[in-house]
């Protein structure tokens, strides 16, 4: 039986990584695990987590046990070290996570995992190719301040955290994702390759 091949997705914010993996799961029917996701229900659920969270940054947990999602992003995007400190906490607990979900869809042929960082997570290491999602500066900031309700600074704040740059230039595929772009037909290239890989 053929190798599992794991497909990074990973791009800057409001790229459309989410809308892309919509396309793999729906329409070519690939298991995909989203990181940010599971880490977010991982910040809920992992006692250990909760508490290393709530040890380094005060008052993140509201007295009901909510995570304080905004205070969360605040601290983060503040520095590298802020950033650093949180996935420290939260990274080694999603790859646990990740290896298990993966166990479960072993017979699976490509699966897909999604990470905004997966290059400053170490998580290419857990993948076999990397498909990075691209769109131009001004899409990515409309898609945002239109998803998240952030003034146009504060994404491009968020967005020089990120080094879409070095993620573009290791990646294997590049996907263009702008308004008038084609991203099923450009998938459907990718898959093909992947299949020819899976074949050889």
């Amino acid at each position: 039986m053929a190798a599992m091949v794991k497909l990074g997705v990973t791009g800057g914010i409001g790229s459309g990584k989410s809308y892309v993996c919509r396309f793999l799961s729906e329409e070519f029917d690939i298991p995909v695990y989203n990181c940010d996701i599971h880490a977010r229900i991982i910040t809920l659920t992992d006692i250990d987590v909760i508490q290393s969270l709530s040890q380094l940054i005060e008052g993140v947990y509201d007295s009901d046990g909510e995570l304080d999602k905004q205070r969360l992003a605040s601290y983060l995007f503040a520095s590298a070290e802020h950033a650093a400190q949180v996935n420290a906490i939260i990274h080694p607990a999603v790859r646990r996570d990740l290896h298990e979900w993966l166990q479960r869809f072993s017979d699976e042929p490509v699966v897909a995992i999604e990470s905004a960082i997966l290059y400053e997570s170490g998580f290419q290491d857990e993948v076999d190719r990397v498909l990075f999602v691209d769109a131009s500066q001004e899409t990515r900031v409309r898609r945002v301040v239109a998803r998240d309700g952030l003034s146009p600074d504060e994404v491009l704040h968020r967005m020089q955290s990120q080094r879409p740059d070095d993620a573009r230039r290791r990646a294997d595929f590049c996907l263009m994702n702008d308004d008038d772009s084609h991203p099923a037909e450009q998938l459907r290239e990718i898959l093909r390759l992947l299949n020819l890989e899976i074949i050889q």
